[in-house]
């Protein structure tokens, strides 16, 4: 059996746990820039506010029907599933993160009684632990497990649904659902398979899989299997290592100056070189980018980038650092007004399996392994005292490439200087 446990409007609830007056109150986390509507609070749905929807649509309910609109806080909500992850992994046999809001939980050696007694477990505990509601779908496969989920966020369910592969609340649900509610369905795929006379999941189920394999393809004829109760698909390794990593932002203003544009790649490569040793990889290459604003037809266009290609592969932040400031150097032109730019590190290797090469020098080893007792010293820092407690180089007061996040709230959980603060009267 597997379950799926979903964060119920996860960013919403992670700023109401710290703040616990805007409970019941309509509230919209925006994305970068303050653009637009990310996440919202049931109260704001039922305001008829929609994904997507612009900040600035909204000024009028921040006044009608006092809304509040956050800036995204993205440092607290890894901070916040991190929390989650570790209230699950005590109580469940093992842990599948899927998003930053969703995992799956393993179900095994259990009977219907323990499975359901473990569901609940795991429902009161993470709210209990964590501040954090939750939903927990459980089934025999992953894909019922989600539609499950969905079913639990029903209050007959009260946050809890527990499915078998053919009981008659499985086959109630499916002959109800949609096929774009179906994991891996998408609008094209869901819009084919009507025009073949598959309407609902249950028709699904029933279809034959190796006609369903050869029309549509194998994944589809695997979620068929998992609709009649076989589990046949396997979750991604998320810890699997990534061949590229790129770290970019649009700023927070359009912007010109070198000097700020040194700041905001400085910024990017030093992220990318935290990823790189996170995941033991060393890389070979340094792409740098900038983009002016595509939509702005008054303004120039200019969508330079620039490979540098490292004399030896390594994940030391000073020589990363070095190349992506080259690059720019190389690529800035003056009269342009950049909306975006980035980092992206590539040609990924094993750090724990670098082949030397005969040219080396002989001291190269020793430089080597100061480079790796400096990155470590610099991460561990970081990592126990806060994000850019060390860093190469800060930047400037009032600059104008960070993002716009003029509401966001604290850091509550990660950064000393913004921890909660109780007042006794």
């Amino acid at each position: 059996m597997f379950g799926l446990v979903d964060c119920n409007n996860f960013y919403v609830s992670c700023e109401r746990v710290f703040q616990p007056r805007l409970e019941g109150t309509p509230v919209g986390v925006l994305s970068n820039n303050d653009g637009c509507v990310i996440a919202r609070s049931e109260e704001l749905k039922a305001l008829g506010v929609g994904m997507g929807v612009p900040a600035f649509r909204l000024r009028d309910l921040t006044t009608r029907h006092g809304a509040v609109l956050l800036s995204s806080n993205y440092e607290l909500y890894g901070d916040m599933s991190a929390r989650v992850q570790a209230v699950l992994e005590e109580l469940a046999p093992g842990v599948e993160p899927y998003s930053i809001d969703e995992m799956f939980v393993r179900f095994d050696g259990l009977d219907a009684d323990g499975t359901l007694a473990l569901a609940r477990r795991l429902h009161r505990r993470v709210r209990q632990y964590t501040g954090i509601p939750v939903s927990v779908g459980v089934a025999p496969t992953r894909t019922l497990a989600k539609l499950a989920n969905r079913a639990a966020k029903k209050e007959e369910h009260d946050g809890v649904c527990v499915l078998t592969a053919d009981g008659p609340e499985t086959r109630a649900l499916l002959s109800r659902t949609d096929l774009k509610e179906i994991w891996g369905v998408g609008r094209r795929l869901a819009e084919r398979l009507f025009l073949a006379g598959i309407r609902t999941a249950a028709q699904l189920r029933h279809a034959a899989s190796r006609a369903i394999r050869r029309r549509f393809g194998a994944p589809l004829s695997r979620t068929v299997l998992e609709l009649r109760g076989i589990a046949a698909i396997e979750m991604n390794d998320t810890a699997a290592t990534r061949q590229r990593i790129m770290t970019s932002r649009s700023f927070g203003q359009l912007i010109h100056e070198l000097g700020e544009l040194r700041e905001a790649i400085r910024q990017h490569a030093q992220r990318g070189a935290e990823k790189l040793r996170q995941q033991r990889s060393l890389c070979r290459a340094v792409q740098v980018f900038l983009r002016t604003p595509p939509h702005r037809v008054d303004l120039p266009q200019y969508a330079p980038s620039l490979v540098i290609e490292m004399d030896r592969p390594t994940d030391d932040s000073r020589l990363i650092l070095q190349a992506a400031l080259a690059a720019l150097e190389r690529i800035h032109r003056r009269g342009y007004r950049f909306l975006k730019g980035g980092v992206m590190l590539f040609d990924l290797i094993d750090a724990d399996h670098y082949q030397l090469s005969l040219l080396d020098a002989p001291q190269g080893d020793s430089e080597r392994r100061r480079s790796e007792a400096l990155m470590a010293t610099l991460d561990r820092l970081n990592r126990h005292l806060g994000r850019d407690t060390v860093a190469f180089g800060m930047p400037r007061p009032g600059a104008a490439w960070p993002l716009r996040c003029a509401n966001r709230s604290h850091r509550w959980t990660t950064r000393w200087a913004e921890l909660p603060v109780a007042k006794v009267h």
